[in-house]
């Protein structure tokens, strides 16, 4: 038998809705880092981790080897970086409808991504292709003439 003066709990989304503007500029300023991933996914996401672990292994590197050239030493920042760059890329081309099925399933709000999320975009691809560039003029000067053009 119910009781009639029991009412059901309203039923609310308690889903944290997760903006894509904010996740693609986590992404651009802190990929390196992992902090958009931290953002979309939580600690427990393994991206995040290895993110992370760019920082440790460059101290490995710089201490395994003292007389390599800097750009070694930070070479593992750099790329996690530069992965950062394109994963502020990915996620803010992602469609609105799709970034919510993905990220967004239960908040009840929908995406609408406005002007500042194409701001990011331009500094991401500006940004990220001047250091992909950098990085691999840099790795073929070390590599192939020793580091003879700087």
């Amino acid at each position: 038998m119910t009781n009639p003066h029991h009412t059901a709990p309203a039923t609310t989304s308690t889903a944290r809705h997760k903006n894509k503007t904010v996740a693609a500029l986590l992404a651009f300023l802190f990929g390196g880092l992992g902090l958009h991933r931290l953002y979309l996914r939580g600690a427990r996401d393994p991206w995040l981790w290895a993110h992370l672990a760019s920082l440790p292994l460059a101290w490995i590197i710089a201490k395994g080897a003292p007389d390599a050239d800097g750009f070694y030493k930070v070479l593992p920042i750099m790329i996690s970086g530069l992965v950062g760059f394109l994963e502020a890329l990915v996620l803010g081309l992602m469609a609105d409808d799709k970034w919510d099925a993905r990220f967004n399933p239960a908040s009840g709000k929908r995406s609408e991504s406005r002007w500042p999320l194409a701001i990011i975009l331009v500094a991401s691809m500006m940004l990220g292709a001047a250091g992909l560039i950098a990085t691999i003029s840099r790795l073929f000067d070390l590599l192939y003439t020793g580091g003879a053009y700087g």
